[in-house]
């Protein structure tokens, strides 16, 4: 049942033996928040304590759990069995669209699925990433999601000009955002490799360690100017 006030997004897996398993993910309008309803039992893999990430700004009096590992235990089960090489057919429903992937190898779709929940769980490091969430592109390439990102924090920098802050116009600090996000996979990842976690959600967290790093690489003075070449009638022309 979806929530009043929630913004919803359904990723659905079609299996070859005709299994169909689908993940609702609901999201607080106001802040992108995810909800998700708690569990009276966690996994062991869940304590914040439990190959804690080395960066990680929470203490275990406060949050006891890791809320990213809490919240992404219903996938972290049902993909238990399964192997990463094995295909799907998926599909990703929001009130707006439904996109259609196509069949693909489980590890890119877990990814996709995962990330949504990594940067809405409340983590500190993550959460800089939680408005492109709001406006998630399902399987969206390298240079597609460089261009959100930067266009998400261009945005963020004028509304902190706004408020009499000072702005990043030169988006160093994007680029340490996911430098830090590129410790934070390594480290998640650790956490993941144990024997009762399949080798499907952990190549999944590799994988969005590895985009995370082509996007920090993409983040670059070329790909900037790149893409200047699309704005041409706003740097050519009188906006007054």
């Amino acid at each position: 049942m979806i929530q009043s006030g929630a913004f919803s997004l359904t990723y659905r897996f079609q299996f070859p033996d005709g299994l169909e398993k689908e993940f609702l993910v609901q999201l607080d309008r106001k802040n992108c928040s995810i909800l998700t309803p708690e569990r009276d039992v966690y996994p062991e893999w869940t304590r914040l304590k439990y190959k804690q990430c080395r960066q990680c700004p929470l203490n275990s009096v406060e949050h006891p759990r890791c809320p990213v590992a809490v919240n992404i235990v219903e996938i972290v089960e049902f993909f238990q069995d399964f192997k990463s090489v094995e295909t799907a057919i998926v599909e990703v429903e929001t009130p707006q669209r439904v996109t259609k992937g196509g069949k693909t190898a489980l590890f890119p779709a877990i990814s996709s699925l995962i990330g949504i929940y990594m940067v809405t769980s409340g983590c500190p490091v993550l959460d800089k990433l939680r408005p492109m969430a709001r406006f998630h592109l399902p399987f969206a390439d390298t240079e597609e999601t460089v261009y959100r990102a930067l266009s998400m924090y261009a945005l963020a920098q004028y509304f902190r000009h706004k408020k009499g802050g000072e702005a990043d116009w030169d988006f160093e600090g994007l680029k340490e955002i996911y430098r830090n996000i590129n410790r934070l996979n390594i480290d998640f990842a650790k956490r993941l490799h144990n024997e009762s976690i399949s080798e499907a959600t952990t190549n999944a967290i590799t994988s969005l360690d590895c985009f995370a790093q082509e996007i920090d690489f993409s983040i670059s003075e070329s790909m900037l100017e790149e893409i200047e070449g699309l704005f041409d009638d706003y740097l050519n022309n009188d906006q007054s």
